[in-house]
């Protein structure tokens, strides 16, 4: 018998490429088109340094004699401030692919935080099952009993009282993370549970408790990559969550500083001005919001029909 020649043998992406999950995208419009607006988001706000005519954080940027300017295709526009510019003469296009730029990294940052608690406290409490199941899940219920905006406002108020003046607004990104990660990980956390009370009875585990292979190992190795389908799923959709989370954090006054603001913040400063005639400020923000969350569900709906055995 010859040997199969490494020629042969498909790549990753070639797989990939063949797989059902392939071709379900390609044939889905809407996911499609998600994913396309996604990235386009995405690329833009990363390279907000290149694109934007101003650095909306550089105070020095700023001239006042060009405020309220509003966008070029109304009378009294002017460029390059193609959506006009705010109260303090910052370009409201630039604000926007900064803030995008924040709110996206919060989100991914906040989704990443719980999923590594989440998934951790889920194995732990559907592996060990007793005590340890009972004390990691009614932790999880008082969470759920309080609405997340609550949650989010009292971790975000709490940590910027110890915090000192100076690294207050340098650490309030990362109150935001833990605000939001703080009330996100109970939702991964009772997935991998359930999934985990299910693998724990099944042979291939039992056979390797009974050769001494280690509780960790076991979790990472063998019950982790069976909980990854609907950690991913949730993962996708949460992440659509955390971006309104943190701007509705921001709109309230207890997220992002009006120096490095956010989309939340942009809305907020623009939501003042809304009623006098300045209606691009509150408006163009308010309409990249939208956009990016939707298409985050979008891609997720997409995501957990995909991915749903019973659905195909």
């Amino acid at each position: 018998m010859t040997e199969r020649s490494d020629a042969t043998v498909p790549s990753r992406a070639e797989r990939f490429l063949d797989s059902d999950l392939w071709w379900s995208f390609k044939s889905h419009k809407s996911a499609v088109g998600a994913t396309t607006v996604l990235t386009l988001v995405i690329l833009t706000a990363f390279l907000a340094p290149l694109l934007s005519p101003q650095n909306p954080y550089d105070l020095a940027a700023l001239e006042l004699w060009n405020a309220e300017l509003p966008p070029v295709w109304v009378k009294g526009g002017q460029m390059p401030y193609l959506l006009g510019t705010d109260v303090q003469g910052r370009d409201i296009l630039s604000g926007i692919l900064y803030g995008t730029r924040i709110s996206i990294i919060i989100g991914i940052a906040s989704v990443a935080l719980s999923l590594v608690v989440g998934i951790g406290l889920g194995m732990m409490a559907g592996y060990y099952r007793g005590w340890v199941d009972n004390v990691l899940m009614r932790i999880g219920d008082v969470l759920l009993s309080i609405p997340i905006i609550l949650v989010a406002i009292l971790v975000s108020s709490v940590a910027q009282q110890f915090l000192s003046p100076a690294w207050r607004e340098a650490g309030v990104a990362a109150v935001l993370v833990l605000a939001i990660a703080m009330y996100s990980w109970v939702q991964y956390a009772r997935l991998v549970r359930a999934q985990t009370m299910v693998e724990r009875r099944k042979e291939y585990v039992q056979a390797s408790r009974l050769v001494g292979t280690p509780a960790r190992r076991l979790m990472l190795k063998h019950i982790l990559p069976n909980t990854l389908t609907p950690i991913f799923v949730a993962a996708t959709l949460n992440f659509g969550l955390a971006i309104l989370i943190e701007a509705t954090l921001s709109f309230l006054g207890v997220g992002m500083p009006p120096n490095q603001p956010s989309l939340g913040t942009l809305i907020r400063v623009g939501n003042q001005y809304l009623f006098s005639g300045s209606w691009w400020i509150v408006l163009f923000p308010s309409i990249q919001l939208c956009i990016l969350v939707v298409a985050v569900n979008m891609l997720g709906d997409w995501l957990r029909d995909a991915l749903n055995q019973k659905l195909r």
